[in-house]
């Protein structure tokens, strides 16, 4: 693939950040758009020192409008924890669905590609396991959680009828429970969570009795999985994720340990509709794209655990949203 101009949207965000440093690492010019809802600058501080970066503060739900050529619309705005999604629900049902329109659009104006980060939620609490790309969906479209759930599955249905009506060049994955460098603190989700009250020495707080699974893929296997989706002809969608399934009270212990904390290990009420299992099937990841995570659980852990101590003694907050 030859080198272009990218649009990342929710680029100051956990992936997004990261996105941007992969394609400027490759040789593209970045205009990261953010609302700064969720996201931070200083996620972006690699980036921002690139003259090939820019940095767009806008919300695209109400309009996404860049100068000059555009060869691929990256769209990853979105409020992505539980704990974000139900604070800001409305806005995420606008930036799945209205945000989504506007990068198609964009896309289409530019005669751009348009490349969707979609979820492993739009599965919801799946009664197929593992969860291939042809699997439907379990969903509760009113509960708590569908703004997000239904918000990415409106998204991937857009995306397609860009495709199918103006042969719009689409790419589409599904993310599953990526972990990493740049999580913010008390975003809601396990690792960051369970991180930050290990080394502060609280009490490590698991929903119901933590016999539920999740498959956690370190960050920088799936912006390689990324990376390798769009230099293919692939619609997709397509699972990008591991298939290392652990429950999360392991997770808890795992990273207690890791941390030589004492904390004591604490259990609360299950959230309505949190999923009971959670792994990818990643057939077509291996067999099309030769992917694979190659950052095991344990060496993960240890990598984000390094970088969220590292910001706590040099006594800078895990990055926030304003």
């Amino acid at each position: 693939m030859t080198i272009g101009r990218a649009v990342v949207t929710g680029g100051a965000g956990f992936v997004g950040s990261h996105l941007c440093d992969r394609l400027l690492a490759e040789g593209w010019t970045v205009v990261c758009v953010d609302s700064l809802l969720t996201g931070n600058r200083d996620n972006l501080a690699s980036s921002l020192a690139a003259d090939r970066f820019s940095f767009l503060e806008a919300d695209v739900t109400r309009e996404l409008e860049v100068d000059g050529d555009v060869d691929w619309v990256f769209h990853l705005a979105s409020p992505a924890s539980p704990r974000d999604y139900q604070e800001h629900p409305i806005a995420t049902l606008r930036v799945g669905a209205l945000g989504s329109l506007n990068g198609l659009d964009l896309a289409h104006r530019k005669g751009a590609g348009f490349f969707l980060a979609s979820t492993s939620e739009v599965y919801g609490d799946p009664q197929i396991h593992p969860q291939p790309e042809s699997y439907w969906g379990n969903v509760n479209p009113i509960g708590p959680r569908s703004v997000y759930d239904e918000a990415k599955r409106f998204a991937e249905a857009a995306t397609m009828a860009y495709h199918r009506v103006h042969a719009l060049p689409v790419r589409i994955i599904r993310i599953f429970n990526t972990y990493g460098p740049r999580m913010r603190r008390h975003d809601g989700r396990a690792v960051p969570n369970f991180i930050h009250q290990a080394l502060a020495g609280e009490p490590i707080t698991i929903h119901g009795d933590g016999s539920q699974t999740r498959s956690l893929c370190y960050v920088d296997d799936l912006i390689e999985g990324i990376w390798r989706v769009l230099r293919t002809d692939l619609t997709g969608p397509i699972n990008l994720g591991s298939t290392e399934e652990v429950s999360v009270r392991h997770l808890a212990e795992l990273i207690r340990s890791l941390a030589h904390s004492t904390s004591e290990l604490v259990y609360e009420e299950r959230p309505v509709d949190d999923p009971e299992v959670r792994r990818p099937d990643t057939t077509l990841a291996r067999d099309l794209l030769g992917w694979q995570p190659g950052v095991s659980l344990r060496e993960g852990l240890q990598k984000t655990l390094d970088a969220m101590r590292g910001a706590s003694e040099m006594g800078v907050s895990a990055p926030k949203g304003r």
